[in-house]
């Protein structure tokens, strides 16, 4: 048994924490705070994956639902939850640091992506580095309306994971965007896949999984 996985609550912050905490059998002391896309949760299939990936590696790992998914079980965030979304990210960010005494790395799927490199581009000692996937950069066959103007004072190191099919963004117009980073980046790609990265498809290629493929990454960004 590489980890132990229990529900997870705090609700001494405003907004509260609440989701899955994956504690690891051999932990090297830093932790991971791990959110979901705009119409999901803390239970997504790639998340839950990640995280046991990353716990067997050793990483704390907090598989939290954002404010706006705590007070709605379905439906996207409203416009208007955001601020409030991403203080509940600060919040689990500053729960992990109770539980991990190394590096607290930040990250998430999507809106929970964008929301997390927001944050960080607000504070820049916030976080260690950033895990984002399928980074939404515009709205399906919107191009023009960049979800980019943050990134320019985004300071956090930041490892992108994007499939070569995703209507959010393509990985030439992500490869541009990473250019308006002054921090560190890399681009994991995954080849035919779409905004959801088809987590339980195997590419023709690929000798691992994509969870396992993307804490090779991670260790070798991060390391």
């Amino acid at each position: 048994m590489t980890s132990l996985v229990e529900h997870f609550a705090d609700t001494t912050r405003d907004p509260a924490v609440r989701g899955f905490l994956h504690r690891p059998a051999n932990a090297n002391g830093n932790g991971l705070v791990l959110t979901h896309g705009a119409g999901s949760n803390a239970q997504a299939p790639l998340l839950v994956a990640l995280a046991d990936a990353l716990c067997g590696a050793g990483f704390s790992v907090l598989r939290c639902n954002l404010p706006y998914r705590q007070e709605r079980l379905q439906g996207p965030p409203r416009p208007g939850d955001a601020a409030r979304d991403r203080q509940g990210l600060r919040n689990a960010v500053d729960v992990m640091r109770t539980l991990a005494a190394g590096h607290i790395f930040l990250g998430g799927h999507s809106y929970g992506g964008r929301q997390s490199s927001m944050l960080a581009a607000e504070d820049a000692g916030l976080a260690a580095g950033l895990l984002l996937l399928s980074y939404p950069l515009h709205p399906p066959r919107k191009p023009e309306q960049l979800r980019t103007q943050h990134l320019t004072q985004l300071q956090t190191p930041a490892l992108f994971v994007s499939g070569t099919r995703d209507p959010f963004g393509s990985i030439e117009e992500l490869q541009n965007a990473l250019k308006l980073i002054p921090a560190r980046t890399e681009l994991l790609t995954v080849e035919g896949a779409g905004h959801d990265l088809d987590f339980k498809k195997k590419t023709a290629g690929d000798s691992l999984p994509l969870d396992k493929r993307i804490l090779q990454a991670f260790q070798a960004f991060f390391g």
